[in-house]
Formats: C-alpha cells, sequence, structure tokens
C-alpha cells in the first residue's frame, strides 16, 4: 500500500516535494498515479505553465488523506504515487504527443487510474489519444472558460486552443456524450461557442451555470455521461481569477474555489478513467491562490477513485 508521509511524525517541509508526499516510485501496484506534463510551448499569451506540477506539487503538501465533505479516507481503500513527470520535448508538440502516449499506455492497460497536472492545455489531446488507444473514444467531461475548440491559431493546429477539436476529427472523443461547462469572456464572435456544438459537443456556458444552479448541472453531466467511460480535463481557469490568478488567459466571472471543488465532488457515480488538471502558471500566482485551488481540485479528483474503489467493494 502506498500512501503519504505521516506529517504528523515528518514535517511537511522535510523531503523532496511529491504531490501529497506520496512516495516517488515507478510501480503498477497501484489504483492512481498523479504524473506531471510540465510543456507549455502551445500556449498562446503568457508561457510558464511548465513549472505548474511542481508548483502544485509544493503546496500539495498541506493535503491530508481524509476528505471531510465525501467522508472518506482515500488510503483506506486505494493506494498511489507520485509517478514524476513525463519527459516532454520542448517546442517539439508531437513529440511530446507521442512520449505522454508510450507513458500512459502501461499504466492503463494495468486499470490504473493516471491524475495529470500540466501544463497547458494542449496536452489534453495526447492524454485523449492515450485513453483512446485503450477503450475508444471516450467521453469528454471539459470544465473551463474557454471551449478550446478552434480550428487553428496563428495558423497552428496544434495549440492550447485546439486540442478539442483535434479530438473530434481523430475520433479520441464520443462526443455524442461529452460536454464542456463554464465557458464565458469576450469572444472572437458567436462561432467560438457554436463550432463546439456543431461539432457535437454539449456546452453550458458559466451564464448558464448560473442560471441553472450546480445541482442541475450535475444532473445535466450525469444524463450526458451516462455509464459511459469518462475522461475528465479541468482548465484552472475554470475558476474566477479571484481564486485562480496563476494562468495564462484568466476570464472575469468564474466559480468560486468552493464551487470548483463541488463541480468535481458532483461528479461521484460515474465511470471516470483518468483527470488532468492544465494551465497552471506560477509566476502570477500570488500567495501560491492557484496552487491551493490546484491541489485541491486533485485532491477531490483522487477522492473520486476512492469512492469509486469503495463503491465496488
Amino acid at each position: 500500500m502506498y500512501k503519504p508521509k505521516d506529517s504528523s511524525m515528518s514535517p511537511r517541509f522535510v523531503g523532496p516535494r511529491t504531490f501529497m508526499r506520496l512516495e516517488h516510485v515507478h510501480t503498477t501496484d497501484i489504483d492512481f498515479a498523479v504524473l506531471g506534463v510540465p510543456f507549455d510551448t502551445a500556449a498562446s499569451n503568457r508561457t510558464g505553465q511548465r513549472y505548474g506540477p511542481q508548483h502544485i506539487r509544493d503546496f500539495s503538501v498541506l493535503l491530508r488523506p481524509y476528505n471531510p465533505d465525501q467522508d472518506i479516507n482515500i488510503f483506506d481503500y486505494c493506494s498511489g504515487v507520485d509517478y514524476g513527470d513525463i519527459d516532454v520535448i520542448p517546442g517539439n508538440i508531437h513529440r511530446t504527443y507521442d512520449n505522454i502516449t508510450e507513458s500512459l499506455s502501461p499504466l492503463l492497460e494495468k486499470e490504473i487510474t493516471p491524475v495529470m497536472m500540466g501544463g497547458d492545455h494542449s496536452i489534453s489531446l495526447g492524454h485523449l489519444r492515450a485513453f483512446a488507444k485503450k477503450y475508444g473514444p471516450i467521453t469528454l467531461i471539459h470544465f473551463d472558460s474557454h471551449g478550446d475548440t478552434w480550428d487553428n491559431y496563428f495558423g497552428e493546429k496544434y495549440m492550447h486552443g485546439t486540442p478539442f477539436r483535434r479530438a473530434v476529427e481523430e475520433g479520441l472523443v464520443d462526443v455524442e456524450h461529452s460536454i464542456q461547462i463554464g465557458m464565458r469572456g469576450p469572444l472572437y464572435g458567436p462561432e467560438d461557442i457554436q463550432d463546439a456544438k456543431d461539432l457535437g459537443y454539449k456546452v453550458i456556458s458559466m451564464r448558464e451555470a448560473r442560471e441553472l444552479g450546480i445541482s442541475e448541472v450535475m444532473k445535466q453531466i450525469h444524463n450526458q455521461v451516462g455509464n459511459n467511460p469518462a475522461f475528465v480535463s479541468y482548465d484552472i481557469d475554470f475558476l474566477d481569477p479571484a481564486y485562480a490568478p496563476g494562468t495564462g488567459t484568466p476570464e472575469a466571472g468564474g466559480p468560486t474555489s468552493f464551487e470548483g471543488l463541488e463541480y468535481v465532488r458532483g461528479l461521484h457515480g460515474l465511470d471516470i478513467k483518468g483527470f488532468d488538471l492544465v494551465e497552471v502558471l506560477p509566476a502570477y500566482d500570488s500567495g501560491q491562490i492557484t496552487a491551493v485551488a490546484a491541489s485541491s481540485v486533485m485532491f477531490e479528483m483522487i477522492s473520486l477513485i476512492a469512492m469509486k474503489k469503495r463503491d465496488s467493494q
């Protein structure tokens, strides 16, 4: 059983920084693996997301194993490690995608749930390629302030604003059951939202989410996803920048950190095969505010893994 160090016995400032003070080992005798994917050369505005994984790890040492909101001690039900970072190729997104797929495939073959931290959002296409290789087209649950379904940016097809269009084109996503939540902010035109709908995604804008309320949004997510195998992609700019300033393309009018956590907690009961959290940019993260939110979102993701295992017993 792999679990975090006990911080009542070993101070949090002792030892190398791993997520939640998990052991840094490569093993398949686990239920989940935390991985960093520190690639940021497909970002269109601010860069520095390559430092996101270590920034999240640095704060995550404050996390404890019991989740009071879900009433579960994670490590009573599952074992996990910090698998370290995937070797990315700065400036070469295609070789990076190959490395991502190659690194994730052995974990997926063993039914280990990956929990990945970026990096910019372009990396999600590599994640989806690995999951589709294992499960076929997978259902996408996407929390973000942007749909990331542009055809190109600066004429480039592979940017952090294009992965979920490429995923549809490559047949990686079961788009009929996929959903995007949180889209908002100034756009180039109505096609920025309509394009996602035309690709087949169900889209709930942030205004619609506010009007519906979290409970109703979660019902719609569950109805849309059903019993299909799903992948969760969570851009930290889903949150309002008051709660996550450390990101490349912040948009006003988003959820609070509490609401952002509630959206993840509400995914309990779905057949989630993997997660990623992207776009944390430490240089703009005053007081580690974004790291607090990001590590907490990942904690809720891992809690879902434990709850799924508990429910299956």
